[in-house]
């Protein structure tokens, strides 16, 4: 009896322990996740579990424009993770480069970023993630754009994250008193330090969202490309990523007194904020913060171009050229390329072939030689000539230098691309040949549809998933190839390992324009001093 008593005592005990940790357990609630700041709650897409606006730092107002980001303010129940949160003031630019412009609310406080995750819903953990920084010229853009979305990518397996950053006056403005009041004794480049403290967070927090911090490629477009650019050169950003993808950006022009084909130093770009002052009527810093940012928006001399990141010997510490040749950047594994026809997008007509002629003359001795590569004997030449200079100075030669150069000091894999599109239907209403600016950002996405003024076939279609695979694929393991791709080589410097990505044909083959570059590599060298 004694024994049975004992029994039964024993069990009682076990079963009301079992009780107590399943009364004391947590609740599984679908779709929410603890992160810094607190709790956030996304909403079910398909296979994917999608959380937008989710602040990743403090907002930039107040006593805090024109400062890095601080941390993120904690926020009290669960936050509803539904929709984009409001987008960097800007002027919206209507279909600029074949883009939806829709950038939705505009607000001075635009620190939020987004998540697509495929683990939530597959129980699945350390996934690779991508980081995605919008282009715009440094003065628009937004995630919210309907090509920018990232949920197609996602699909394959990686968690996507898209971010806001603080754009024009607000992310790149500098001022004497900025300068004096920062504890690093500089000013701009706000909107860098944005990008790096979204990357910082996503250190913090991805884990929770099923993707594996150790293993986080950025990726961007334009702008969006020059700022992979200038992270993959900033000691600030030093293990914040693995891998990296630049879509026609690359950051490897000169520091110059004016800025044309590079970034200038941070003691001459603090004139333009003495004159902005001026232009809005603000004697000193205090009065400028004070400013509404309607007025800074309607300030022709800031927007679209007027401003951009600056050498500030903190963020970006030098000329990234000679950093490259040195050796002294975050040597990870790139994949990087351009577009058939950038210029396209720059420069749309007319040339005038005498006008042309004396622009040409700015290449100065060498002057013989571009008209050789550049030819202008007529109106149209001039025009295509046009479009390849700016395309060959601003995207394609940063380009070429950079997969040079790190193929010759660095470790990292490097792979190139040239995108292009011949389909006539496509091009007669733009009335030129090839792929402008951006228009590769639809196959990337996987946006193929017959919207942004470009009408796709099977053919786009086809090359967009292999599009969207090799970049996947290089965010898992460094190499885009996979069983049933076209084989992609590393880069080596006159061999046949440029990958063209065409609808009509897949294949590596050699460098193009190289004799444009070859010009190019003399020009640019000669201004960096190493002629």
């Amino acid at each position: 009896m004694k024994k049975l008593v004992f029994v039964l005592l024993i069990i009682s005990l076990v079963v009301c322990c079992s009780c107590s940790k399943a009364t004391s357990a947590e609740p599984t609630i679908p779709n929410q996740v603890k992160i810094t700041g607190g709790s956030v709650q996304g909403v079910s897409e398909n296979s994917l579990t999608v959380f937008k606006g989710i602040p990743y730092a403090a907002p930039p107002v107040g006593n805090l424009r024109w400062k890095a980001p601080q941390p993120v303010k904690p926020w009290k129940g669960v936050l509803k993770a539904d929709h984009f949160g409001p987008s960097a003031p800007q002027i919206v630019a209507h279909n600029f480069a074949r883009l939806s412009s829709d950038v939705g609310k505009i607000s001075e406080d635009c620190l939020y970023l987004n998540v697509w995750t495929p683990a939530l819903q597959k129980a699945r953990k350390n996934l690779p993630v991508m980081v995605w920084i919008h282009g715009g010229g440094f003065a628009m853009g937004s995630t919210t754009q309907a090509n920018w979305t990232c949920e197609k990518l996602a699909e394959k397996d990686v968690v996507l994250v898209s971010l806001n950053y603080r754009l024009g006056v607000l992310g790149f403005l500098t001022h004497p008193e900025l300068t004096a009041e920062n504890p690093q004794h500089t000013s701009g480049n706000y909107g860098l330090l944005d990008q790096l403290a979204a990357l910082k967070w996503v250190q913090d927090n991805i884990t929770a969202f099923g993707g594996d911090p150790k293993n986080v490629t950025i990726f961007g477009e334009s702008a969006g490309g020059i700022s992979v650019s200038m992270l993959c050169a900033s000691p600030l950003a030093k293990g914040l990523f693995k891998r990296a993808i630049c879509e026609s950006g690359g950051a490897f022009g000169p520091i110059e007194e004016k800025r044309m084909l590079g970034v200038q130093r941070l003691k001459v770009t603090e004139q333009n904020g003495l004159d902005l002052a001026q232009r809005v009527g603000a004697k000193n810093l205090a009065e400028l913060r004070q400013i509404p940012i309607e007025r800074f928006i309607k300030d022709k001399a800031s927007v679209m171009g007027g401003l951009w990141p600056v050498c500030d010997g903190y963020v970006i510490t030098d000329d990234a050229y000679k950093l490259y040749k040195q050796g002294k950047y975050n040597d990870v594994d790139v994949l990087i390329g351009t577009n058939s026809n950038e210029g396209a997008t720059f420069v749309q007509g007319p040339v005038h072939k005498e006008a042309y002629l004396q622009y040409v003359k700015l290449f100065g001795p060498l002057e013989p030689l571009a008209l050789k590569v550049y030819p202008g004997t007529t109106d149209a030449e001039a025009l295509a000539s046009m479009r390849n200079i700016v395309m060959d100075t601003i995207f394609a030669w940063p380009t070429y230098t950079w997969a040079r150069l790190q193929s010759q000091t660095g470790k990292g894999r490097v792979y190139v691309y040239y995108f292009n599109r011949n389909d006539a239907e496509n091009n007669a209403a733009a009335s030129f040949k090839g792929a402008a600016h951006s228009d590769e950002i639809n196959y990337v996405f996987g946006h193929i549809n017959t919207t942004f003024n470009a009408h796709y076939t099977d053919k786009d279609r086809a090359l967009s998933s292999t599009m969207m695979s090799y970049w996947t694929n290089f965010a898992k393991t460094g190499n885009p190839n996979a069983p049933g791709l076209p084989a992609w080589p590393r880069y080596k410097e006159g061999a046949d390992t440029i990958m063209y990505l065409d609808p009509d044909q897949v294949q590596a083959g050699p460098q193009p324009n190289l004799a444009r570059l070859q010009l190019l590599d003399i020009f640019f060298n000669a201004i960096h001093g190493l002629n």
